[in-house]
């Protein structure tokens, strides 16, 4: 695995997993690098220090190297306009929807033929089983998030 800082074209910078260099560059030649932030599809490598490792320590993890137009930023900066607004999307679904985990494939069917009451819900379904649902008339979206709840 290798760890990459990467930047878009609108200079926004994140950092991503690859399982090998090679891996990152037919990832990138196919179109599916993206920006974290922005969507954008005019992803680069940033420039990093490398990571080297000696015998008697481990190795840090490795930090990108401030770019002159990043220098001047403070440590932390107020998030992102879309990091705030999925910010702010999850937690109105939270207070407002109920969590039904697995069981969200059979309530949204309950729901839709009437064996239920209607409410807003959300949970966890494969993508077959929630493609079954579209076909079935029953309007289902993927959120962009996981939910607050841990498996393990």
């Amino acid at each position: 695995m290798i760890n990459y800082s990467l930047k878009c074209s609108n200079k926004h910078s994140f950092d991503s997993w690859f399982q090998s260099a090679d891996a990152f560059e037919k990832l990138q030649n196919a179109g599916m690098v993206t920006c974290a932030i922005c969507g954008s599809t005019q992803v680069t490598k940033a420039i990093m220090a490398p990571r080297v490792n000696t015998a008697s320590a481990p190795a840090p993890m490795a930090q990108p190297i401030a770019a002159p137009e990043t220098a001047q930023k403070p440590l932390q900066e107020p998030p992102h306009p879309a990091q705030q607004a999925l910010k702010d999307f999850k937690a109105h679904m939270e207070k407002n929807a109920d969590y039904v985990g697995s069981d969200f494939v059979q309530e949204a069917r309950d729901m839709h033929y009437g064996l239920t009451p209607e409410r807003a819900i959300y949970g966890e379904a494969k993508a077959t089983e929630a493609n079954k649902l579209v076909e079935e008339g029953i309007p289902v979206a993927p959120l962009p998030f996981d939910p607050k709840r841990k498996t393990n």
